[in-house]
């Protein structure tokens, strides 16, 4: 890690490297956007059930020392996650509000607040035609959101449980049961090297 990122940044990111995390989700860095804020950091990862990806996303950590006035704080939160669905809860009208609530259910069960909390939630169906014409019709949802974690001692929020909640939003996005805050089917998340962006 950049011994020039500041203190509150680098244990953000170490307190990330080092989050236990439900075995049906493989994870590694990925590189974070550049012109964001001026640190960032990000985890790509997949729910995996065999052979099958059921849902993938990503997770974005900015931090901006001086503040930044749209997120109330100096950290944000920015996730993107998309899977896809069966016929019958794609057609379901009420599925974005389900799919949002799962996002802030999950960061609540931990006792994490989202502050400035914003996002959309996206239904995509395609149909296939002409060479196509044999597939099934497909849908998809797709979750984009951010929020702005509540910063802890020192300055660093609990990023290790922001991550847990994501990864629970992930799990049900791809249609598995919760699992409650310190369930012992966690796993820690391998330690992998990845660079850290500026």
């Amino acid at each position: 890690m950049a011994d020039s990122a500041p203190l509150p940044f680098r244990a953000a990111v170490d307190a990330l490297r080092g989050a236990r995390l439900r075995p049906e989700i493989e994870i590694d860095p990925t590189r974070a956007p550049q012109r964001l804020a001026p640190y960032a950091y990000a985890l790509e990862a997949a729910v995996v059930e065999g052979e099958d990806d059921l849902a993938d996303g990503r997770l974005v950590l900015l931090h901006d020392p001086a503040g930044h006035d749209a997120w109330h704080g100096t950290f944000r939160l920015v996730t993107l996650v998309r899977a896809e669905l069966e016929p019958e809860m794609a057609a379901d009208p009420l599925l974005p509000e389900v799919c949002w609530s799962w996002l802030t259910g999950a960061l609540q069960s931990r006792g994490l607040s989202a502050g400035e909390a914003s996002g959309t939630v996206t239904r995509a169906g395609s149909h296939y035609f002409g060479g196509l014409a044999e597939r099934p019709p497909a849908s998809q949802i797709e979750i984009r959101a951010s929020w702005t974690p509540r910063e802890g001692p020192g300055g660093t929020p609990d990023t290790a449980t922001h991550l847990a909640a994501w990864c629970e939003l992930l799990c049900q996005v791809a249609g598995l049961p919760p699992v409650t805050p310190g369930d012992a089917s966690v796993v820690s998340l391998p330690q992998r090297r990845g660079p850290l962006s500026r």
